[in-house]
């Protein structure tokens, strides 16, 4: 990279961003696009959208803009983009307050913090440009300068809607320095920016006994006020709270429900009336979105306080659990990795899986269905297919458990034991069974856990390995299938031979004598029993995959034995009950022989090369799959 160039470069696009000009000059740019001026609500909602939406799995809108940093979220994110989409429309909802509730690691901040960066970013671009009363202290809309008498009809003309009013210190300034001529008033162009506080607030509380208000709202400047001679004066007055400042933007309200009153008392006024009540002045206009956050106990006090009845009734509430999705859960900790300094360690396979497993678990409840347990739950959840279940289950089971994902393991402790385990001295691969064994160790250190959730939570890591067992079985087996796609080909056409003369009702040649056969029944079942397919359901099973190839003949697809989820499974188990023994006595031996050992080096050479082992795992790998093949 030239360093300079690239320097050079941004210089360019900065003084890109420095319009400036007189409020006529703004009013032609507005009359030419009026989405310029549109409120902070319509601005927000813009940019979610701009970033793209597509189609989830589960027919639902799944949003770009929060696709990369956060997952299983999804119904979620959907109230959020709802919020805002009714918000634009100027409906009664943008006068509430957005408040995120949930248990502590949920994503509540990170969702913050990408409408924060967003709004930075967006505002930099044509389309999310905004421009304000130059050296305005509440980065003000120009239009507040059109009287209230002539707006109706500029939105009759132009379709330009104005709503709100000049804080104190423009009024003063257009009246003392433009003697009312509006049209010379500069107007420049802003790009938002946390810190530089342009355009999006942060508010955390603190001790009550002694935060300023004026942290909110800003406060009088005491330096000024023997120049000026009365606190009224706007130049007396400092426009710096964060409520100021985040004006024409977005405001974050860091665990809000644990502020004094008299700070809930002033988001009141301005959710109801969208204004600020500063000092000696009145009322001043503030056009943002209040965004706050807070945890399930903090909003059930809250909730139960009578005289908190009226700012109850002025907040928009959702709902951010844990994810609930493996896979989900697995990309949690990719990205976590990822933004890590850990570079040098080895992240075996299903290591990650193994520990979202267990954590997803944690966040699960019982189902009252029959036959239901947290594990055949976890895979419904997680797409798979489960036996007995389909996938219209998903929403009766999220039905049944309204605070499901609201306890549990949060993936921040999750990834503290994963990297605890990651910088332990001699560490250069990190295995599912170390990551549960970190994952086990830290359950005494973890300070909300009691001896009941503890006993669950280590009957959780147990499922888990056992879950993780059958993985490393299947894996070990898979890479000792030397031939695999020519072995499960071979089987594939013999089984689809007896599967068409079955249906059809006739004899299967034999390729070696020429001699007309009925249909090898025993070797039919051997396959179809492998995935559950009973006696009585043959049949249709059978018929069922004629149906498929007929359909993808005609579409000129070629069959094989994945073209069907179900049959390529037990195409894979066949194969592998077939070849169990041959890896019992080969990963048991002590003393291999040449043979043998020939054998685990292919097989360890194949997970390295194939399935993304290093030979540290895959040696681990074949050591555990032996033990568990011996008991």
């Amino acid at each position: 990279m030239d360093l300079l160039a690239r320097l050079e470069e941004y210089r360019a696009q900065e003084n890109e961003l420095r319009w400036e000009g007189t409020f006529e000059e703004y009013f032609e740019l507005v009359k030419a696009n009026p989405r310029i001026s549109r409120l902070s609500h319509a601005r927000v909602f813009d940019m979610i959208m701009a970033a793209g939406v597509e189609q989830g799995a589960d027919g639902e809108p799944k949003y770009r803009f929060f696709s990369q940093e956060l997952f299983g979220l999804d119904r979620s994110l959907r109230q959020i983009v709802e919020y805002f989409s009714s918000a634009a429309q100027r409906l009664e909802v943008r006068k509430r307050i957005l408040l995120l509730m949930g248990p502590v690691g949920g994503g509540k901040s990170t969702i913050v913090s990408l409408l924060k960066k967003g709004l930075e970013q967006y505002t930099r671009t044509e389309e999310g440009a905004v421009y304000a009363i130059k050296g305005c202290p509440m980065h003000e809309e120009p239009l507040h300068l059109v009287p209230e008498t002539l707006r109706p009809e500029i939105e009759r003309e132009h379709g330009i809607y104005i709503e709100g009013d000049l804080c104190p210190h423009c009024r003063m300034v257009v009246r003392d320095q433009y003697d009312g001529r509006i049209e010379r008033v500069p107007v420049q162009r802003l790009a938002f920016s946390e810190k530089h506080r342009v355009g999006i607030g942060t508010f955390t509380p603190s001790d009550p006994k002694s935060q300023d208000i004026s942290e909110l709202v800003g406060g009088i400047d005491l330096s000024t006020i023997g120049e000026v001679g009365v606190e009224s004066d706007p130049r007396a007055y400092r426009f710096d709270g964060e409520l100021n400042i985040a004006n024409r933007g977005l405001m974050e309200f860091i665990e809000m429900l644990k502020c004094d009153e008299k700070f809930l008392y002033v988001l009141l006024t301005l959710s109801q009336e969208q204004n600020i009540k500063t000092g000696r002045f009145s009322m001043i206009y503030a056009d943002e979105v209040v965004v706050s956050h807070t945890n399930e106990n903090e909003y059930n006090a809250f909730v139960g306080n009578r005289k908190s009845e009226a700012l109850q009734d002025r907040i928009i509430l959702v709902r951010v659990p844990y994810n609930l999705r493996v896979s989900d859960e697995v990309r949690i900790y990719e990205k976590l990795l990822r933004q890590s300094a850990l570079r040098d360690v080895h992240i075996a396979p299903h290591t990650l899986r193994v520990a979202s497993i267990f954590a997803v678990l944690s966040r699960l409840e019982p189902s009252q269905k029959a036959g239901m347990s947290l594990m055949k739950k976890l895979k419904i959840y997680d797409g798979e297919d489960v036996d007995g279940f389909k996938a219209k289950d998903v929403k009766e089971l999220q039905e049944e458990a309204e605070r499901e994902g609201m306890d549990g393991i949060s993936p921040r402790y999750v990834i503290n034991r994963l990297s605890n385990a990651l910088i332990r001295e001699g560490i250069t691969c990190l295995t599912p069974i170390v990551a549960l064994r970190a994952l086990r160790d830290g359950l005494d250190q973890h300070t909300s856990i009691n001896r009941s959730d503890y006993e669950r939570l280590l009957n959780f890591i147990d499922e888990a390995r056992r879950e993780y067992d059958e993985i490393a079985k299947t894996e070990v087996q898979r890479a000792f299938v030397y031939s695999f796609e020519e072995s499960a080909r071979t089987l594939l056409n013999n089984y689809l031979d007896n599967v068409e003369a079955f249906c059809n009702r006739t004899k299967v040649r034999d390729p070696i004598t020429d001699e007309e056969m009925e249909p090898d029944e025993r070797l039919m079942r051997s396959i179809e029993e492998q995935i559950g397919v009973t006696e009585n359901a043959k049949k249709a099973f059978r018929e069922e995959i004629l149906i498929r190839i007929s359909a993808l003949a005609r579409k000129g697809v070629p069959f094989d034995y994945r073209s069907h989820e179900r049959l390529k499974e037990a195409i894979e188990r066949k194969l592998f009950a077939d070849l169990k023994d041959v890896v019992k006595i080969t990963t048991s031996t002590k003393t291999p022989d040449a043979e043998q050992l020939k054998r685990i080096n292919d097989v360890i050479d194949r997970l390295v090369a194939e399935h993304g082992y290093c030979h540290v795992c895959a040696n681990d790998l074949l050591r555990y799959v032996g033990t568990l093949l011996n008991r």
